[in-house]
């Protein structure tokens, strides 16, 4: 399916540049946590890098139950047609489903 033409993400060079914007946007965001003022709920919200922390612990976590939910959820390969039954053969035959 390669039609060809280059996107942006095809040179690694785009990626990196990316990558070092993002960590450049992170070490601002730290900075200006260190210097604005916060109004906090709770104690623990006040700890320098509080929302960073747990954003990352809840992203964790819902990746770990998304791996627990999938076995309980996933069907087999045939569950929609499974194999003990006929196939359909009502379009072979001329008639309409």
């Amino acid at each position: 399916m390669s039609d060809g033409k280059k996107h942006l993400f095809d040179d690694p060079r785009n990626v990196r540049r990316v990558i070092r914007g993002l960590l450049v946007l992170c070490a601002i965001l730290l900075g200006l946590d260190l210097v604005l003022h916060r109004h906090v709920d709770h104690p623990w919200e006040a700890m320098v890098g509080f929302y960073a922390v747990y954003g990352f612990v809840g992203c964790v976590v819902l990746v770990l139950l998304a791996k627990v939910l999938r076995r309980v959820v996933m069907r087999g390969e045939d569950f929609y047609h499974p194999t003990a039954y006929p196939p359909d053969n009502s379009e072979e035959e001329g008639h309409d489903a």
